[in-house]
């Protein structure tokens, strides 16, 4: 029997978390950069949300729970503002139709970086006076929407690409060209029978779903060293993969069908080839790169197809727990999952995130805050499955080995892989 330990840094100091907060800030302007005024206000489908709402709604977030509660001279620079940039916290008040975001032309694109600059000359005055008491509660707040923040970049991105490839122009977010080194030959990673401590157990960051730490018991397994890459996910498609329902959970088999599902989001063949929309535009897809935008259902079935299965979370963070959190995270600026040309345990962070097996649901003992800021991740357990690691998409500083990202079965629009696991 054996258990898994993680060692992780101590919590930001006030004045360290002031840095962050404008460094968080200015990287969600930066993501802007390459758009032109019309592509802020677009929403292709009900999940993505148009880049003026993020840019509005971590505003809100701030306003709502940081400023509010700790700045007692603080007023709302439109309180009609809090109608339209809620996402779902019933507790804050009523919301805008979620599916009805893009048909918000006014406030302006303007107005709303007028309304983040407002928003946070109000932090920083709010940081300055409490600078001096590092017990005060809303250092806590403050962490909690730098990462909040940093979860709606990653979805600014992901949500304009959507955007962009809904465009028959099919514009690119930005001029890289994307290459992709030839994948090492798969390999496994063992994992010993044992009880092993999963979860948060030390004062940095995390999300309250993150925890509490707990025993869990694990068989022994193995872990593939590396994703399923897109040629392996080809062969899947070459052999009928779409067609066999027997390959298929049966609500996979019927959003299949429902869907014309073919191929991964993204994809499609011209003159018998594959290609792929990026955030660098149309371009043939590369062999060696993980496969992504794939559903909780099409990496089940590819599992099965190749005689394997999803990981559980649980396996997957004891393999974590013993890897360096390094990859190509968001601040590469390449937008787009590449093959990691290295040996041992690959692409844990900043490729893709991994579907896992297991069912979105708290651990034993976890509590969600109170108030409305307890709405964040704990009313959503129910009907999704977790996935972890993090995308080409995610920022560095927001990875962690407990991270706990969640979806439902059919969602195809975010940067989802796969790594294939063993019965020992």
């Amino acid at each position: 029997m054996t258990s898994g330990t993680l060692e992780r840094p101590a919590a930001l100091a006030p004045s360290s978390l002031t840095d962050r907060f404008r460094a968080v800030r200015a990287a969600t302007v930066s993501l802007c950069q390459p758009l032109e005024t019309e592509d802020y206000v677009v929403s292709s489908m009900e999940d993505v949300s148009p880049t003026k709402w993020h840019l509005a709604h971590t505003s809100w977030f701030f306003e709502t729970f940081l400023l509010a509660p700790h700045s007692p001279s603080y007023s709302a620079l439109n309180p009609r503002y809090a109608f339209l940039f809620n996402s779902y916290y019933v507790q804050a008040g009523e919301r805008h139709c979620r599916a009805q975001r893009g048909l918000v032309t006014r406030p302006t694109v303007s107005e709303v970086f007028a309304y983040r600059e407002y928003v946070d000359d109000a932090v920083l005055a709010l940081c300055e006076h409490i600078a001096n008491d590092q017990e005060h509660p809303a250092w806590a707040v403050l962490e909690l929407g730098l990462h909040h923040e940093q979860q709606h970049q990653e979805l600014l991105v992901t949500d304009i690409k959507h955007v962009f490839w809904t465009n028959p122009m099919r514009p690119a977010y930005r001029d890289v060209a994307l290459t992709s080194p030839a994948a090492q030959p798969q390999a496994w990673q063992s994992i010993s029978e044992g009880v092993y401590r999963i979860g948060h157990h030390s004062d940095a960051f995390a999300f309250d779903n993150e925890g509490p730490a707990h025993n869990t018991y694990v068989q022994a397994a193995q872990l593939a060293t590396r994703l399923v890459t897109n040629a392996e996910y080809a062969a899947f498609i070459a052999d009928g993969g779409y067609r066999q329902p027997t390959l298929w959970l049966s609500n996979g088999w019927s959003t299949v069908q429902a869907g014309r599902w073919q191929a991964p989001l993204y994809w499609e063949k011209r003159d018998g080839a594959w290609f792929e929309f990026t955030l660098s535009g149309d371009a043939p897809v590369l062999p060696h790169a993980p496969v992504t935008h794939l559903s909780y259902f099409e990496a089940d079935a590819f599992a099965r197809w190749a005689g394997y299965r999803l990981p559980t979370e649980a396996e997957w963070e004891v393999v974590a727990s013993q890897s360096p959190m390094q990859g190509r995270f968001a601040e590469s600026r390449t937008l787009h999952p590449l093959a990691d040309n290295v040996t041992g345990m690959q692409q844990l962070f900043g490729d893709a995130w991994q579907w896992t097996q297991s069912a979105y649901v708290a651990y034993p003992g976890f509590k969600p805050s109170a108030g409305a800021i307890g709405e964040y991740n704990g009313k959503f357990m129910c009907d999704q499955w977790v996935l972890r690691g993090a995308s080409c998409a995610t920022p560095h500083s927001h990875a962690r080995h407990t991270y706990r990202n969640f979806f439902p079965s059919d969602t195809r629009w975010q940067f989802t892989g796969l790594r294939l696991a063993a019965d020992a």
